[in-house]
């Protein structure tokens, strides 16, 4: 079995599903929260844009500083979340499809300075990162429903949409 392949395979997959979800955005709910400890939804649908280049920093790079990084703007318009979901998608794809098995083997870490917040293989990192793309897809989820905004078809129907 070629992982880096499967890791492509779902990469894409979940590609498909955050771009209909983000055909969808509504840019005039972009400062909509539903409590106050929760992001905006441009908040959150930005993070979730930016996740997908992170598969291809992870094989490039062997710990992220979260501490020397930068906050990147907030994307605030349906139009810029789907530019920058499709750059990050086609980085992590390229590398992931230039990758090699050995590739996914060394320790990542993620780091606040000196803290160490946690560490796992390349492997693992990448897993967690497209587990981070469900996870906060679910939550845009919940916003898109309380605005009365139809849910797409992700793994299956919705009430929504009944039909793929």
């Amino acid at each position: 079995m070629d992982i880096l392949a499967v890791l492509q395979d779902e990469l894409e997959q979940e590609f498909h599903v955050t771009k209909r979800f983000f055909e969808l955005y509504d840019d005039n709910l972009k400062e909509y929260r539903p409590h106050p400890k929760n992001m905006t939804m441009a908040h959150l649908a930005t993070h979730i844009a930016q996740i997908f280049s992170w598969s291809g920093t992870m094989l490039e790079t062997d710990f992220l500083d979260l501490a020397q990084s930068s906050e990147a703007p907030v994307l605030d318009s349906r139009e810029s979340l789907l530019a920058s979901l499709d750059a990050g998608y086609h980085t992590s794809a390229q590398a992931l499809g230039e990758g090699r098995l050995a590739d996914l083997e060394p320790i990542w870490q993620l780091r606040h300075g000196d803290h160490l917040i946690a560490q796992w293989t390349v492997y693992g990192a990448i897993r967690h990162s497209l587990n981070q793309i469900t996870h906060h897809r679910a939550q845009l989820g919940v916003y898109y429903r309380l605005n009365e905004i139809p849910l797409p078809v992700s793994y299956g129907p919705t009430a929504d949409n009944t039909g793929f």
